[in-house]
Parts: C-alpha cells; structure tokens; sequence
C-alpha cells in the first residue's frame, strides 16, 4: 500500500513541480502500528485534494500531517528598502530568483528567523529577510520611476539639496508635492523618507499601459537607458539585471505585465508569425541553450527584425546585438513572442 501511495505522491508532485510557483513536498511514512501517513508541505489545498482523489480505493491512508501554506487569510507585507532579494533558501548565500523593489507587496506564506517566505501577485516564491519588510502601509502610488534610478534631494532645487537615497527604475511611488519643475516622492511604511528628483525620471500611472504603438516605441527607449547595466543573475535593476528581468522592466514601465522568467515569457507571450521581417520593437526573440536546445534559456527585445537590445552573460551586461551576427544567438534562436495586442 505504501508503495502504490508513494506513485500518487510522485505523480500530483510532478504537477507542481516549478520551485518558482509551486510547493508539494509530500511524503509518505508508516507508523510503528503499519499506518500509512501522508506528511510534508503544500502551497494550496488543492493540491492535497488531487492526491485524495487519485488515490486507488486500496490504498488507505491512517491521518494527514500536511502544513497549507495558503490555508485561509495569509498576512501581507511590503518591501520597505530600495531593493529586496527573493532566494532560493532563508540566506543570502543561496540563489537569488529575483528582486522586487519599494512598495511591492508580499503576502507571508511561512516564517523562519529573520526570514519570510513570500509569494508575489504573479504567484512568484521565495525567501526574503524579514527586516527588510514592513508590516505598515505604504502609501497609493501615483507614479512609476522609468530612469534607472532616480536621485532624491532634500530641496527642489536639487544642486542645493543634499542627496538622500535613491528609488530604482521599476519603483511605483507616491508624488506628494511639485516645485522648481520637480517632484517630491513621499516614501511610506518603514522608510518614512522623501525626496525631490526629477520629473523626468517619472511616469504617471494613470497613462498606462500605453497604446501599443507608443508602447513599442518607449520600451526600446527604456531599454537603451540600461546600456552597460552589468548582468546578474535573478537582478532587476540598475544595480544588475538579467534578460528576463530587463524584458519584464521594460513592459512594467510601458504598463504590461508579463512573466518574470524567459521560459515562463515564452510560454505564455503570442507567437509572432512569419520571419524577421515580422519582429518589431517590442517583441521578445528567444533563444535556447547551447547543450540543451529544448529548454529556452535568454530573452531579448527587438528593435526591428534581428536586432535586439538584451542583458548578456557574453558582454557582462546590457547591450544591443545583430542576431544574425552572433553565431551563439542566430544558432539558438527558438522563435519570438509578443504581450502587446493587435493593433
């Protein structure tokens, strides 16, 4: 009986297999008196509920010992720093997945120590150290920062004003006053800070997602302002960014939403029909490994046919390439997408 559950357990766990989004850790282990019980950690309870109903009416399982991790109401937090790693484990020296910047919200799954195990809107996983993170509310943001970073002074006029912390491209925040030509950010929750930066360096909210031909456009725009931003694995910012986060970056300042990762964007993104002469700026040109040509492993943005703009391992960071001139790129390439709609 045993054995015929263990099959169960493997089967609805190669389901949620994706570490990125799912949880199913399930075991099963018998008691000194030979009772099966079914133990271990799940994201969702449905999850549990597919193992109920694939088990044979022979197997009988004595009691389950199974933590939900979304059981009922989870507490929410927010990111109350410039910038916050998510990991792979509760420590900065595992791997980074991703980054997530001020004001992000986070709903608390489970917690270890100064850790939390988070999981974002687009139901994204990880760990994030808790002093990083507030309990308090931030405030409603008016708009988003679209310049790599955007300084803040402590005076309007900003050569007069003494600099007090940067807010990273990417960062939705709150403008609470206007002078000089400039704004004032107000950062809420833990930070309690605010600043005078640039107008330019902000995009109203109210005037996203962008109509898609002016989307095109900004995206590469936005893109050529990361040139020489350096590659980092699971980076989303100024500080360092990977390819998948330099396309996901530049959608979000446009207004869309897609995928964190490349195979997930891949995935879900329209196909774009027909050869190069098809791709416009804006659409994603994927391409795969060099050992294994059926897992998509880099992203870059076209800026018409086969040139594009990507975070690269090769260059160490962000720059704009011919496809069709770089043999490692023209012999990967998978195919492109797109998450703008028709126009």
């Amino acid at each position: 009986m045993k054995q015929q559950i263990e099959q169960v357990l493997a089967d609805v766990a190669a389901r949620y297999n994706d570490r990125r989004l799912h949880v199913c850790n399930l075991r099963a282990d018998v008691d000194e008196e030979g009772a099966v019980k079914i133990a271990g950690r799940v994201l969702e309870a449905s999850y549990l509920e597919a193992v109920r109903q694939s088990l044979p009416p022979s197997a009988r399982v004595a009691s389950y010992d199974v933590t939900v991790l979304r059981a009922d109401a989870t507490r929410t937090v927010a990111v109350a720093t410039n910038l916050t790693d998510l990991h792979v484990e509760p420590s900065f020296l595992s791997e980074l997945l991703t980054q997530v910047t001020y004001g992000v919200e986070l709903e608390v799954l489970e917690e270890q120590d100064k850790w939390v195990f988070v999981r974002q809107r687009d139901g994204y996983l990880g760990w994030a150290y808790k002093p990083y993170l507030t309990d308090e509310e931030v405030l409603e943001p008016t708009h988003i920062v679209t310049s790599p970073h955007a300084p803040l002074f402590g005076d309007p006029r900003l050569e007069h004003g003494t600099l007090i912390t940067r807010v990273l491209g990417g960062t939705r925040v709150h403008i609470a006053d206007e002078g000089w030509g400039h704004n004032y950010i107000r950062l809420g929750g833990r930070m309690l800070l605010g600043g005078w930066t640039h107008g330019g360096s902000l995009r109203p909210l109210a005037s996203l997602p962008l109509k898609v031909s002016d989307g095109r456009r900004q995206m590469i725009a936005d893109a050529r302002q990361f040139r020489g931003t350096y590659y980092l694995w699971g980076g989303c910012s100024a500080f360092g960014i990977d390819c998948s986060g330099l396309a996901q970056l530049v959608h979000r300042l446009s207004g869309y939403t897609i995928p964190r990762d490349a195979d997930m964007q891949f995935a879900a993104g329209r196909p774009v029909e027909g050869g190069p002469e098809n791709f416009r700026p804006g659409d994603l040109l994927f391409f795969t490994g060099d050992h294994n040509r059926r897992k998509i492993s880099h992203v870059g943005i076209s800026t018409g046919g086969w040139n594009m703009i990507h975070s690269s391992r090769f260059h160490n960071g962000v720059y704009e390439d011919d496809v069709q001139q770089r043999p490692h790129l023209r012999d990967t390439f998978a195919g492109a997408r797109t998450f703008l709609p028709p126009e």
